[in-house]
């Protein structure tokens, strides 16, 4: 199954309390993938939560389509954005050339392992050639859940690498940084941007 329903759930019941958030965005990541696209471009956000990263791509002049797994965030980022924004789980994704860009912020770190490069390949599928897609995970050796009961793929670098060539992405760089997250402990982040 490519999501983890324990998962999905946590972000339905919290969905009020990450639309309520009302933290100053590190913007560095996002600046560099949308320096990657032409002006205007046509972005497909995954998981887009309560719709912050959308909301900054939508003033910048991008034709952004904010997407998340679960209605409940997808209503709140709806109601902070004022545009429609569609329930989309990962694995329902299928199109094929539609976008110039993809953003898929720490949300792709859901994705059971298994499931992981078929996922890759339907992003790489829905973007056009020379398309940028970035994604961010946590992490670590082996798959496991959090204190929140949600599920992580905790990849190592190496692990993505063959993942996203497995599933034909052949352009990527990958950067490691420490952060911390939703539970505020110290985290490894791994930063992927991939060129299709």
């Amino acid at each position: 199954m490519p999501q983890d329903d324990r998962t999905l759930s946590f972000y339905e019941q919290q969905a009020p309390a990450y639309a309520s958030r009302n933290e100053n965005a590190d913007s560095r990541h996002l600046d560099a993938f949308l320096a990657l696209l032409p002006p205007g471009a046509v972005i497909l956000e995954l998981g887009c939560g309560a719709g912050r990263d959308s909301e900054i791509m939508l003033s910048r002049g991008y034709a952004v389509r904010p997407t998340d797994g679960t209605p409940e965030m997808a209503e709140a980022a709806e109601r902070r954005l004022g545009i429609p924004v569609e329930t989309l789980l990962f694995a329902e994704l299928d199109e094929t050339g539609t976008c110039d860009g993809i953003w898929a912020n720490a949300c792709l770190l859901h994705v059971p392992r298994a499931s992981l490069p078929g996922i890759l390949a339907r992003i790489h599928a829905a973007l056009k050639k020379d398309g940028a897609f970035y994604a961010s995970f946590k992490a670590g050796d082996k798959e496991g859940r959090d204190q929140f009961d949600r599920y992580y793929n905790y990849p190592s670098e190496r692990s993505l690498r063959e993942w996203y060539a497995a599933s034909g992405w052949a352009d990527l760089a990958i950067t490691t940084e420490l952060g911390s997250g939703y539970d505020r402990k110290p985290t490894q982040w791994l930063h992927v941007t991939a060129i299709k």
